[in-house]
């Protein structure tokens, strides 16, 4: 009978871990390969070669792009350097981008700059710039900058620090100290993400952040990423990178979110913006997981740029844009239109430019 019930404790086990290996194997997208979608008119955007991992585009066409992102399990091409924002001037035919200066006070050595989030004061003159830091890697801020366009410099006004937000990968800006930021427990610990990810855990959530309030307001998320807000200023959209899903939640006047819809997606989505014309959802994202976190040179992540029209509606319009396999652009993270110009940018390789008219 014990011999009966070893086998049979063994064989349970055995079913458990090869369920859980298809279920990674899934999640990653392990083995997948993409068709290539080309468009006309791209370019990579000259001095931008250490990543552009998030990128925010302002109502005139000046663009933030960060630059430099570092952390555990993740390749960079620059791991000593530290990180930058750049700018492009979206109304330069030359798309130049240019390293920002940021204000005395703040450590530029330790900067490694992830997510990207606008908001503009209500008399449409003061613009400050939310940026998702990871100084010390183990814990993240978020950093509060003033843009001073007569001078092109990022005043740094704050850094936020809480207890709550131990690993932030995004935000939305909704007030000049306020906003939403997905919060992932795993960041600084390469192991016990992929761990996390391979037993299928939901350990990630949404935070909202005031002076005067931090709460959970969304939880459930294998790996929430990317954040946007709908155009009215309603709606706030998240990715799970690996649960391949954005999410779709109604904001209310108390900053509380409520779930609306969940849209199943076949990739593994990064960043999410929104088209300031139409509120359709542009993202990028990572065709195959696996040749993300272990690089290889001669076989290097691709890229995909994938439109979501309609939303909102019964039958979303889910189109693939672009595609690469990695020749052109690598592990790109965001996708973000302004006036026919696309922009796309990635973890840590290049940034590309395309005219879509």
């Amino acid at each position: 009978m014990g011999k009966l019930l070893k086998i049979t404790i063994i064989g349970v086990f055995l079913a458990l871990l090869g369920e859980r290996i298809v279920h990674f194997i899934h999640r990653i997208n392990l083995g997948r390969e993409i068709e290539p979608i080309e468009l006309p008119n791209c370019q990579l955007l000259d001095g931008i070669e250490h990543g552009s991992e998030d990128i925010e585009i302002l109502p005139n066409g000046l663009a933030f792009i960060s630059s430099g992102l570092k952390y555990p399990g993740m390749f960079s091409f620059a791991p000593n350097r530290p990180g930058e924002i750049f700018l492009l001037d979206l109304n330069d035919k030359k798309l130049r981008p240019s390293s920002l200066r940021i204000s005395r006070g703040f450590d530029v050595s330790t900067f490694s700059p992830h997510g990207l989030s606008i908001y503009i004061d209500e008399s449409g003159d003061t613009v400050y710039l939310f940026v998702v830091n990871h100084p010390h890697i183990s814990k993240s801020t978020v950093e509060i900058f003033k843009f001073d366009d007569d001078e092109n410099v990022l005043v740094h006004l704050k850094t936020i620090k809480h207890a709550s937000l131990h690993s932030v990968n995004d935000v939305v800006a909704v007030g000049p100290e306020s906003f939403y930021a997905t919060n992932d427990h795993y960041f600084n610990d390469f192991f016990l993400r992929s761990v996390g990810m391979f037993l299928g855990l939901r350990w990630t959530n949404v935070m909202y952040y005031s002076p005067s309030d931090v709460r959970e307001v969304a939880t459930g998320f294998y790996s929430a990423n990317g954040m946007a807000m709908s155009t009215d200023k309603r709606f706030i959209y998240v990715a799970d990178v690996s649960g391949k899903t954005i999410n779709v939640f109604e904001k209310h006047a108390n900053w509380s979110l409520s779930p609306v819809k969940v849209v199943q997606m076949e990739t593994l989505l990064d960043n999410l913006s929104v088209d300031p014309v139409t509120g359709d959802i542009w993202t990028a994202a990572h065709p195959n997981g696996f040749k993300v976190f272990m690089y290889n040179a001669e076989d290097p992540p691709g890229s995909e740029v994938i439109r979501v029209q309609n939303i909102h509606s019964d039958n979303p319009v889910v189109t693939t844009i672009y595609a690469n396999n990695g020749s052109v652009l690598q592990a790109s993270t965001c996708a973000v239109i302004w006036e026919g110009n696309l922009l796309v940018g990635t973890i840590f390789h290049k940034a590309l430019h395309c005219k879509l008219e």
